[in-house]
């Protein structure tokens, strides 16, 4: 009897060892495959650099606070803006193929969506322009069109946004800094 306990005892260690062996080599594995190989998109390299708190005003002095966040195993940027006391809106900066792309979800309540037009490895601005919009409540209401990025260094930034409404477009500038 006391061999079989033995025995039975040294299967049952020997089974357990190769249950956790299967356990860890299934969980390195899964990991390894919750990151894809991507494409490296230089625009939304530059915009990563954003992340974290930023305070400015509009060319016409309104305060302004944006924050940038980094969610979906950085597949993503989160931005939250807030211009004076107007609500508090989103736009989500992501690759799309090669260029980055980006939805903002507007405080009128509608999601224009914009695509960055191809840069120079090198330039200091990105300029993106408009795909489409939902939500629109009608053919000629106010969306946004059109957005440029301009980094000026590590703690500086502009945004000049673009809004058509009506057949006219008018433009407003943020400069930003970096909050410390």
């Amino acid at each position: 009897m006391e061999k079989r306990t033995v025995a039975s005892t040294f299967a049952q260690f020997f089974m357990a060892v190769l249950l956790g062996l299967a356990i860890v080599t299934s969980t390195a594995f899964a990991k390894s495959e919750m990151k894809p190989d991507v494409r490296v998109v230089p625009q939304f390299e530059k915009m990563k650099s954003l992340a974290g708190e930023w305070q400015g005003k509009s060319n016409d002095g309104v305060p302004a606070t944006v924050t940038y966040e980094l969610v979906s195993n950085d597949s993503a940027l989160m931005e939250r803006l807030s211009i004076g006391a107007e609500s508090e809106m989103v736009t989500m900066y992501h690759p799309d193929g090669d260029r980055l792309m980006m939805t903002h979800y507007c405080s009128v309540r509608n999601q224009p969506r914009m695509r960055a037009q191809p840069a120079a490895t090198e330039s200091n601005k990105i300029v993106l322009d408009f795909v489409d919009v939902t939500n629109l409540s009608a053919p000629d209401a106010g969306h946004m069109k059109k957005l440029v990025v301009t980094f000026e260094d590590a703690d500086h930034f502009t945004q000049e946004w673009t809004w058509r409404e009506k057949e006219q477009e008018g433009a407003t500038v943020f400069h930003f800094e970096r909050k410390k």
